[in-house]
């Protein structure tokens, strides 16, 4: 078995162009993990071939990796990975695409480790960098995944999403070059926009939250409120999807120091149960949890700082205009249809949400009642 290349310290690249620097890597076997096709169509994943073909690495290519991706097809990658023995794994996509990589790198480096759970607490988090590095270049800007130490990865048996997080994970090598992201379509563009967005409000009124991560993660929200627009309406706005990569990088950053809030565990309970885009249950729900919030008087004027900085009065009004103009809808009924359905397990997702990691650093920690109540306002619109 090779080992890995040796790196000082982790790289982080960013702006137009930087995707060449894969040609610079000192690699034998590379294995890049992709999810559709739109990498392909687009051109970039013939780049990224090329250019570390050009670095003289052997290509593995693992495709098919599904939104909220399953532990089979962490598994299935890990085992195609057992056999080619990369020594550098490339996650090129969006949030999936790299939470699923990032995964199969585990697996790779520990095949005696075949369940989802022997990575859950309170099992010991395996050492990696045995075997491979991990290279992360983001499609989309919004998950932050390629500055992150966590991942979202469902069970295949149920569909529960679980949240791993350990700075083991961590990338190696980010490349965020704005070129990559010009495949996504305005949809795409807009959720995961408004993912980016999210973590940086949440990590503002975090209840861990810290100078450095409020520097970032106020310039992140400032410039996605500013770019976002810009980058759904024209995807040849260049400089705006690269200020918005360079945002959503940023708003990574802050978000895996001080964590986030319930935003995030309502959207990945909503993910389990009803399998609707993480980034559009954030966009959707993140109006409403502003307004919860603001019964903290901290939380309430860290509010009305930011908005006064983003030139509003009213930060909740703000966003839920920002949702407008990206046509996303102002209630959840209007993405999940089947309100009975809804309307029966809200006991179960309220239960499942007070459970979430994220929940222990909101500004307020709900109780399950309040919890069942935001749940019902952000349904029926309230």
């Amino acid at each position: 078995m090779m080992r890995p290349m040796k790196l000082a310290g982790s790289q982080l690249l960013f702006g137009e162009g930087c995707l060449e620097h894969l040609k610079s890597l000192k690699i034998k076997k590379a294995s890049i993990v992709i999810g559709g096709k739109s990498v392909a169509k687009s051109g970039i994943l013939d780049k990224v071939e090329n250019y570390l073909t050009e670095a003289g690495a052997k290509i593995q290519l693992i495709e098919g990796v599904e939104p909220d991706p399953s532990f089979a097809t962490v598994w299935r990658g890990a085992k195609e990975m057992q056999t080619f023995e990369p020594d550098l794994i490339v996650a090129l996509g969006g949030g999936s695409t790299m939470d699923a990589a990032k995964t199969m790198w585990v697996y790779y480096e520990h095949p005696e480790l075949n369940t989802l759970e022997a990575l859950l607490p309170p099992n010991e988090f395996p050492k990696l960098r045995e075997k491979a590095l991990f290279c992360c270049i983001p499609s989309t800007a919004g998950t932050a995944s390629e500055v992150s130490r966590s991942v979202v990865i469902s069970d295949t048996d149920t569909g529960i999403k679980h949240g791993i997080g350990n700075m083991e994970m961590m990338p190696d090598i980010a490349i965020c070059d704005p070129e990559v992201t010009r495949s996504m379509p305005p949809r795409i563009t807009a959720e995961t926009g408004m993912d980016a967005l999210t973590h940086a409000l949440e990590a503002l009124v975090s209840n861990r939250a810290n100078y450095i991560a409020n520097v970032l993660a106020s310039q992140a929200a400032l410039d996605i409120i500013e770019n976002l627009p810009k980058a759904y309406r024209n995807s040849d706005d260049i400089k705006a999807r690269e200020n918005m990569l360079n945002a959503s990088m940023a708003a990574g950053l802050a978000f895996t120091n001080v964590s986030l809030g319930i935003v995030h565990s309502m959207a990945h309970t909503l993910g389990s149960c009803f399998h609707v885009p993480h980034g559009l249950c954030n966009a959707v729900l993140l109006p409403y949890i502003i307004r919860f919030n603001e019964k903290d008087k901290r939380a309430a004027d860290i509010y009305v700082a930011f908005a006064d900085k983003a030139g509003s009065d009213n930060l909740a009004v703000l966003v839920q205009r920002l949702n407008n103009e990206l046509n996303i809808p102002s209630a959840l009924k209007e993405i999940i249809p089947d309100g009975e359905k809804y309307m029966s397990i809200l006991g179960e997702m309220a239960e499942m949400a007070k459970a979430d990691g994220c929940t222990k650093t909101n500004p307020i920690i709900p109780g399950i009642e309040e919890l069942k109540e935001l749940f019902i306002k952000a349904y029926k619109g309230e």
